[in-house]
Formats: C-alpha cells, structure tokens, sequence
C-alpha cells in the first residue's frame, strides 16, 4: 500500500495522533471491549430527552436483546423513529458508546431511537449479530403502539460494522415481508468481505483506523471462515445480494481515504441500477472514523448531511 499521509485532510491529522497503529486480534478484543465511549453526553442533551433500557425477545432459540430506548422528553404523538446498529467490526462496540450522538439527535428530530446489543462474534458469529437485530426490529414493530412510534416511518441506521447490519437488516426485511423499513442510513458501511481478497487493492485507501488486517480478522471473526471464498450470505455481507430491488431509499456515506471506499460506491451504484433511491457523499482526505475529529470542517460537513438527510427521511 502506497503512503496516504499526505492525502489526509490537515484538520484530521491531530486525529491520527490520538489512535496508534494495532494488530487486531483475540488477544487484544478484552482490551478494545473496554474502552470507554470517546464522548459523553451534554447535560442540556440529557435533560431534555430519556433513556430507558429493555430486553426484548430474542431470535429463537437465543438470548434476549438488550436495547436503549431514547425519546425526546417535548414530542408527542406518534413519533418516527429509527433503528440503530453500533460499529466495532463485528468484534466489538455496545449499544451505549452512541448516547453523546442519540440524545441531541432524538431532541432535534423528535424521533425515537432504539440502539440494540447485539451479540459479538467471534463469540457469536453470522447469524446471531443481525438476527438479533432483526429481532429488535420486530419488537419495535409490534409493539409500535406502546413506544409512541409510527412504524411507518421506521428506518435503520449504522456506520461501520453498524452500516454493513443495517444494510443486511434492510436485505432480510425485504425477504421476510413482515416488517418495512422507510430507509437505510449507511455511515462507512463494511459490506463486502471480499474487499480482503481484493486482487488489486485500493493503493490509498485503507492505511489509518480500520486496516486490511483488522478487515480481515473482523470478518472471519463474522463468518467463522476466511473471508472473500464461496458461499457467504448476503445477510452477512450485504454487497453479496445478487437482487437489490425492492429496498428502502438508502444514504451512503464515506471517506475517500476510507478501506469501504470501493465497495460502498459499487453499493451505491448497483442500488441505482435496481431503481432504489441513492444519496451518495465522499469526503475528500477522510479515513474511517474521521467524524471523531469534531472541530474539523469535513467532520462538521459529513455530521450536517447526515442529519438533514435523516430529517428528510423520517417527514411524514
């Protein structure tokens, strides 16, 4: 891989500073389960909105599934709402290292929003994560009533391993025919395990954050095989759908220094061929995870069209 330092938006360099190079590994998961959220919470952001903690049904034969519930404390009536899937490579991340993102994001809305825990492989491998996600999905469906939500405007959300469940959650719902989304919010989704066994790699994209060797440990952690062969179900890398007719308007977005580059244009596009809705954003000299660098211009950029695209999605 050719060096990409120099490509890297200036603003974003601090950033770099802060996460030194790692090995991912099973050796290491213990350790980078542990860390704290980078962010906390506002105290403003937290008054004016709730969190309530449920365990919902699990998929059969499996767990129940822990999810937070945030609700704007001002809204009432039945509220749109959407459903979303934590990062971490499907290795690691919960439900809660979002809560400085879902309070102010449930407030300016007036939507709710319902974060799952799923089950992390290698522990858990496909299907547990998304169907544990799926599960999620149902509950909110069925109990719509009860949570104030209109499940007419219920859409899913997730960036990373998030974005790839979401986009997998979006496919299995298609499918199954019981509950609809209204859209899919893609942030840098990890969609295709075959970008580990790419014969002609991206030379720039991919050297900071998330490298070709926490891909590749990620997704055979998903898949309980090596990444990239025969087989794999579009449920666990949503870029294998061979059919993308028929799915919710999806928002895709991601760096242009970002290892999911390719693969999340060639998402975009075949959505477009399948006559599905496509708003696509590339952020020049942004790496996987650029949004943590709150005070740099493209990070604010990238935060405002993600929230003026959900506003839009979750109208009546």
């Amino acid at each position: 891989m050719a060096g990409s330092r120099h490509l890297v938006d200036p603003q974003l360099l601090p950033l770099l500073e802060t996460i030194p190079p790692f090995e991912l590994s099973e050796a290491v998961l213990p350790m980078m389960r542990g860390r704290s959220a980078r962010f906390t919470p506002r105290a403003e952001d937290v008054a004016r909105t709730t969190l309530e903690r449920r365990r919902v049904p699990g998929p059969k034969d499996a767990p129940e599934v822990e999810v937070l519930v945030y609700r704007p404390k001002a809204a009432t009536g039945p509220l749109p709402a959407i459903l979303h899937i934590h990062g971490g490579g499907y290795v690691a991340g919960t439900a809660a290292d979002n809560e400085a993102v879902h309070r102010p994001l449930a407030a300016d809305l007036a939507c709710v929003i319902v974060s799952v825990e799923y089950r992390l492989a290698p522990e858990t491998p496909f299907p547990g994560p998304v169907e544990d996600c799926y599960a999620a999905l149902a509950w909110i469906g069925r109990n719509a009533a009860e949570l104030g939500v209109d499940a007419t405007r219920l859409g899913v959300m997730g960036e990373s391993a998030g974005g790839g469940l979401a986009a997998a959650l979006a496919l299995l719902a298609r499918d199954r025919g019981e509950h609809a989304l209204a859209f899919q919010h893609l942030i840098y989704p990890m969609i295709d395990d075959r970008t580990c066994a790419a014969a002609e790699p991206h030379p720039y994209a991919g050297e900071f954050v998330w490298t070709p060797q926490a891909n590749r440990f990620g997704w055979r952690s998903l898949l309980g095989q090596e990444p990239g062969g025969e087989g794999v179900s579009p449920y666990a890398a949503a870029a294998r759908a061979e059919r993308l007719e028929g799915l919710p308007p999806a928002f895709i977005a991601t760096g242009s220094l970002d290892l999911f580059l390719e693969e999340d244009l060639a998402y975009a596009q075949r959505l477009l061929r399948a006559g599905v809705p496509v708003e696509l954003h590339v952020y020049p000299g942004a790496f996987h995870g650029f949004q943590w660098a709150a005070e740099a211009e493209v990070s604010q950029t990238a935060a405002r069209d993600s929230r003026a695209a959900l506003a839009r999605a979750l109208r009546p």
